[in-house]
């Protein structure tokens, strides 16, 4: 992976955050029913927040996500 920096008006940044979703009581219903329209949603997401998937993947009870986040957003 290059370190890639972006920049902004006054400031250069490389932020990336390791981001896991996980339903209640860790039900495997990812895979089954949800699994294209759950991607849909977070690609969705992403590109009205400006935020860069870099790596994701759906398990059958968690999703993980490595995004680049700009530091005008909070994670939290």
């Amino acid at each position: 992976m290059a370190n890639k920096t972006n920049d902004m008006a006054h400031t250069k940044w490389m932020c990336k955050y390791h981001i896991v979703f996980t339903p209640k009581y860790r039900r495997k219903a990812i895979y089954n029913q949800y699994k294209v329209s759950i991607r849909d949603i977070l690609k969705q997401l992403c590109a009205y927040k400006g935020v860069e998937i870099i790596e994701g993947h759906l398990m059958p009870d968690h999703v993980h996500m490595l995004v680049s986040i700009p530091p005008k957003y909070s994670v939290a």
